[in-house]
């Protein structure tokens, strides 16, 4: 894929993504915020309801005193008496109907005292409503006349209550606040309000006059203007004095955040796992983008490792097809041990691939005994000292460890350390110079590799002995290499139960750490 349109097509996808978490937020805000909304409207319904209550309540104890004291006067302070006089006739029967409607006003001084008030009397009328219906019959044919009449009484009560609840807010006015309503009642009415509106939360409460605390109030009642809520009570008084009730809801945003945990939590997670797929699904592509490059270096240095080797054999053969060299022996040893050398090194490179293969099938025989880890080491280095003198360097062993003494696979093992030894030849610029160290450590044997080479950064050490990874310096084919021989070494020492790491300095060289169990 055109690495611009794969960049595209990632940028997309993460603003998808970033679309989606941004809805997602969205979404939990404002259902957030419709919550909060919902319950500053139940709790307002609540106040509003509860104040009406107690008023309702305040006007109808009133009312149940003055009826009982004003149905007990038998002599009113003065009596007025108003009539409305009509009449029909019927001109069929010549009946005529004698209409009364008449209101009879009784004028009441109460005294105060049956409310326990701070005042002389207070003036009430007592209405009734009288209706009376005659009817006149002349008679038929020198008959006698006749009338009967119909009287009705009713009590104007509901005009007596509208007189008394006008008068009850002058009244109540002078009556202390404890006396006109109870922390209780506030208390059970505000509890059974909340209850049939589906809000749970705790509360505290408290009456304030005129913006100044009052006794009425709950012990914990802290006033917090983000959780507190306040309605007049008893709005309707005409009078300076005006009282406020305040109801703190410290559960307000537990409440709310609980209405909408258990969807935001769902949301969240399923936003979690849509971020986590995307995240391995993009690390996923990256890796594979990896590979792919990774696989190419692999045989663009494949073939280039196999063709000088060709180029070079194919050169001495032509060179032993010349009489010349057929007939001198000493070129034709040198081009013989060319051919065989170049032959060598082809097989160790397919040999290479061919265990990495085989290890990553698990197909590869690993057969285990008792060996010396100083013979394998000996065993190595005799396997490289030509190349390294060759080279004008040196592979000096300092075998210090007094137990070497390893369950292993001695081929194996030996590939190991050549591949190390391997290894520091050729990432040494100058003649490679090679110490190995051996030590022991409790129940370990420590194998050392040191070289002064060119050394590696701390990146570079965290993934040389991952398959196929080679540093690049430049030109990809300045160090000849697959990258599998330290795969190879990982693998193997993994099956031993061993561990190997690398300490480095770019500049300074390398040192190869082995840690192996010893057996008695």
């Amino acid at each position: 894929m055109n690495k611009k349109l794969f960049a595209l097509l990632i940028a997309l996808m993460s603003l998808s993504l970033l679309g989606i978490m941004f809805v997602q937020g969205y979404w939990i805000a404002n259902s957030y915020q419709t919550k909060e909304e919902q319950f500053t409207f139940n709790v307002q319904q609540t106040l509003f309801s509860v104040t009406k209550q107690i008023k309702n309540r305040e006007i109808e104890d009133f009312y149940s005193v003055y009826s009982r004291y004003v149905d007990s006067i038998e002599v009113p302070d003065n009596v007025n008496f108003s009539e409305l006089v009509y009449k029909t006739k019927n001109d069929r029967t010549n009946e005529i109907f004698i209409y009364t409607d008449g209101i009879l006003e009784e004028d009441y001084k109460l005294s105060s005292s049956f409310l326990d008030m701070d005042f002389d009397s207070i003036q009430f009328k007592k209405l009734t409503n009288r209706k009376t219906t005659t009817r006149l019959n002349p008679g038929v044919e020198g008959g006698n006349p006749s009338e009967s009449t119909e009287v009705t009484f009713k009590r104007l009560k509901d005009f007596e209550r509208n007189q008394i609840e006008s008068a009850y807010f002058d009244i109540s006015s002078k009556v202390p606040l404890h006396k006109r309503v109870s922390g209780g009642e506030i208390e059970n009415l505000i509890t059974k309000e909340l209850k049939d509106r589906g809000v749970n939360s705790k509360f505290e409460y408290a009456v304030y006059s005129n913006n100044l605390a009052t006794k009425v109030r709950s012990g914990d009642f802290k006033l917090n203007p983000e959780s507190t809520y306040v309605v007049p009570l008893f709005k309707n008084d005409d009078t300076g004095k005006g009282y406020q009730l305040y109801v703190n809801f410290s559960e307000k945003e537990k409440v709310v955040l609980s209405s909408i945990l258990g969807m935001a939590v769902l949301s969240l997670v399923f936003t979690a796992v849509i971020v986590l797929a995307y995240a391995s699904a993009l690390s996923q592509i990256f890796k594979q983008r990896q590979i792919s490059q990774i696989k190419s270096d692999f045989i663009n240095n494949m073939t280039h490792e196999f063709k000088t080797p060709i180029a070079t054999i194919n050169l001495a053969l032509d060179s032993l097809k010349n009489p010349k060299v057929k007939d001198n022996k000493e070129f034709l040893q040198r081009y013989l041990k060319m051919i065989r050398d170049e032959n060598r090194r082809m097989h160790a490179q397919v040999e290479n691939v061919l265990r990495i293969s085989k290890l990553e099938k698990n197909e590869l025989d690993l057969p285990k005994e008792r060996i010396k880890l100083h013979d394998v080491i000996n065993d190595a280095i005799t396997h490289v000292e030509l190349i390294v003198e060759d080279r004008g360097g040196y592979v000096a062993s300092h075998l210090g460890a007094l137990k070497s003494s390893v369950l292993g696979n001695e081929s194996h093992l030996t590939n190991v350390v050549v591949n190390i030894l391997d290894n520091a030849i050729k990432y040494s610029e100058e003649a490679p110079k090679i110490d190995v160290y051996t030590e022991n450590v409790k129940n370990y044997i420590i194998l050392k590799i040191r070289d002064q080479g060119m050394g590696m950064s701390k990146t570079t050490q965290k993934k040389i002995f991952e398959k196929f990874y080679r540093e690049h310096t430049g030109d990809i084919h300045n160090v000849k290499g697959h990258g599998l021989g330290l795969a190879y070494v990982k693998r193997i020492l993994d099956d031993h139960d061993a561990q190997v790491y690398v300490e480095s300095e770019k500049g300074k060289g390398s040192t190869f750490i082995i840690k192996i169990h010893l057996i008695s």
